[in-house]
């Protein structure tokens, strides 16, 4: 009888899971929560189903949802993959998958850097009768004093290419079975990412531009920004690497979980020396330096 349920191939078809309702419905809450949350924080009413939504709570709400579906549903899938349904085939097209999903991530980031060389590289150019006023015909835009990108910028990019020195030190030691060094190489990632989030978070602090008022501090604001939104969960996704590693659960054979990890913050810094050398060098030089 055990021989008749034995799987036979290298494919995994997945048992039913509630995962997919639950994240779609804990995303949707999080959209209507996220207009009710703005709303609410310009002082306007927000109302649906005579309803008024305008509270920052049901945005909470719905973040809750979908951050425990997401420990859930991967909870699942490191349990399917320690039962063995990841499958040669199976890991070669999660692998697929990862790879997917980092292209989707370049081209989210090619957006910003588009707006960005739009603004910088067409400022004479009055598209609109007031944006050679506003930009003064030159980028950076005249009364913009820039951040000196020799100072934390540098600082915060010598952090990221030591964390991906560290990371890919634990990678060859899990590949040698050297437990031992792939703990310390996560953990030094790790600190080394807090660090890089820390130092933005201080520089954002005492930025001379806000976000709004010009273009240049929108373009700015929007790019580092959403890097830094990927550097901290790319930090989370190496921290629970970290708990895995402790745990035992990698080998030599079996890490799928940290190699996408490994690719996913290689990602992040490629994407930050673009960052650093067109809109910390390039987007800021011949401008007024702050401080």
């Amino acid at each position: 009888m055990a021989d008749a349920h034995a799987k036979k191939h290298d494919y995994h078809i997945i048992d039913p899971s509630p995962w997919p309702f639950v994240a779609s419905m804990g995303a949707m809450i999080m959209l209507l929560g996220a207009v009710g949350y703005m709303r609410w924080f310009s002082g306007n009413e927000f109302e649906l189903f005579g309803l008024n939504l305008a509270t920052p709570w049901i945005f909470y709400l719905g973040l809750a949802v979908v951050l425990y579906t997401m420990y859930a549903w991967w909870s699942d899938a490191v349990k399917e993959g320690q039962e063995g349904a990841h499958t040669r085939v199976v890991s070669l097209h999660l692998r697929y998958g990862m790879i997917m999903f980092i292209a989707s991530e370049v081209m989210f980031f090619v957006a910003w850097f588009w707006a960005f060389f739009d603004a910088s590289l067409f400022a004479n150019e009055a598209i609109q009768a007031e944006r050679v006023q506003v930009l003064g015909g030159q980028w950076p835009p005249v009364g913009i004093e820039v951040l000196d990108p020799l100072h934390l910028p540098l600082f915060n990019t010598v952090t990221l290419l030591l964390s991906g020195t560290t990371v890919t030190w634990a990678h060859h030691a899990l590949l040698h079975g050297d437990r031992k060094n792939l703990k310390i190489g996560l953990a030094l990632t790790v600190v080394l990412g807090l660090i890089f989030s820390y130092v933005q978070y201080y520089e954002y602090a005492h930025a001379p531009f806000a976000f709004s008022g010009s273009i240049y501090g929108s373009t700015f604001y929007m790019a580092t920004g959403f890097h830094g939104f990927h550097v901290i969960v790319g930090t989370i996704f190496l921290i629970v690497c970290l708990v895995r590693a402790m745990a035992g659960q990698f080998t030599p054979q079996k890490h799928f979980g940290f190699e996408a990890a490994a690719w996913y913050w290689h990602f992040v810094d490629v994407v930050w020396l673009f960052l650093f050398f067109c809109i910390y060098v390039w987007g800021s030089w011949g401008a007024p330096v702050h401080g």
